[in-house]
């Protein structure tokens, strides 16, 4: 009797043994959804610096947080139902990367579910936000203050390169940051006795046909590069036509730079990111987006790539190389 006693405690035991470790196996972890308009695999300086603020706040993807990734391939209009899909899973927070379009999107998927981005431009101006003091509604992050660096961009582009008259711009199609974007850069180009002719693309296929536009009935001497997507998952093949063209280009990420394109000035993405890593941390802890203002950029640099320069044949003023963070020789 007293066996048969010790056998059914034995087993009551290892059931609720089993039942808790089930518990907390199948306990929800927080889910976060990545909207990016971007390719999986391929460097993001945002992404990796959200990985890596995750990282030092203590989170392990699979451990202590669950990611749900949506990427487009660089088809924009595809963020949308991506954006949905993550609505679907019922995710705590979207991390909205890549720019205008991903955060778009999901705004339009969800005014209920926390959003995160970690660079735009003037979010007010986009109806984002209510202000950045007091975003208001879901959504939240980090500007880049792109009409004022914009401007500041035409300014570099010319003293570094003062033959400059026409400058092309170039953009992504569907993107509502390139048309809001160069209505900013007017003002600062007839300043600066400049000519813009805003010329975009769908997707990569059609890099040659712009250039060729560049180059002929537009008769650029220089190349203004928008951020959008298309441009940033396709550096190498923008600074190949650039140096193909002879174009003096610039953009507003080092990584263009560092694949060949001449000149960069903005905030740096990578830490961008990293911050915005520290807002879903507080939201997820139960912070509002509502009222988390929306920050702009700690940290700027200025890249030159004088092996560029001198396969174009740009000579760079000295007092230009001088304001440099980092010159690529």
């Amino acid at each position: 009797m007293k066996k048969n006693i010790v056998l059914v405690a034995v087993a009551a035991y290892i059931l609720a043994s089993c039942d808790l470790a089930h518990a907390q196996e199948t306990k929800k972890l927080p889910q976060i959804g990545v909207l990016s308009p971007g390719f999986p695999g391929v460097s993001s300086p945002q992404l990796e610096g959200f990985r890596q603020g995750l990282l030092e706040l203590g989170y392990a993807a699979g451990k202590n947080i669950a990611i749900d990734y949506r990427f487009a391939e660089g088809k924009l209009d595809r963020l949308t139902d991506l954006a949905a899909e993550l609505v679907r899973l019922k995710v705590d927070v979207i991390l909205a990367s890549g720019g205008t379009p991903a955060i778009l999107a999901a705004k339009k998927a969800t005014i209920t579910i926390p959003i995160v981005f970690p660079v735009v431009g003037d979010p007010v101006a986009l109806g984002l936000v209510d202000s950045l003091a007091r975003p208001g509604g879901n959504t939240t992050g980090f500007t880049i203050m792109t009409p004022e660096l914009s401007g500041k961009r035409l300014e570099i582009l010319k003293e570094a390169v003062p033959r400059t008259k026409q400058v092309a711009v170039l953009g992504q199609v569907g993107n509502a940051f390139s048309a809001f974007d160069f209505k900013t850069l007017q003002a600062p180009a007839s300043a600066l006795g400049l000519q813009l002719r805003q010329i975009n693309v769908r997707s990569a296929e059609d890099f040659e046909s712009a250039f060729a536009k560049m180059t002929g009935a537009v008769r650029a001497n220089a190349l203004f590069l928008q951020p959008a997507a298309v441009i940033n998952d396709n550096g190498k093949h923008i600074a190949d036509l650039a140096i193909k063209n002879r174009l003096p280009a610039i953009y507003d990420s080092k990584e263009l730079p560092e694949a060949g394109v001449l000149m960069s000035y903005g905030s740096d993405r990578f830490d961008l990111g990293r911050r915005a890593a520290t807002y879903v941390d507080k939201i997820l802890k139960g912070a509002k987006p509502a009222e988390l203002p929306v920050e702009q950029p700690m940290k700027f640099e200025f890249v030159i790539n004088l092996k560029t320069a001198k396969q174009i044949g740009v000579t760079i003023p000295s007092w230009t190389l001088q304001k440099a963070d980092k010159v690529i020789r």
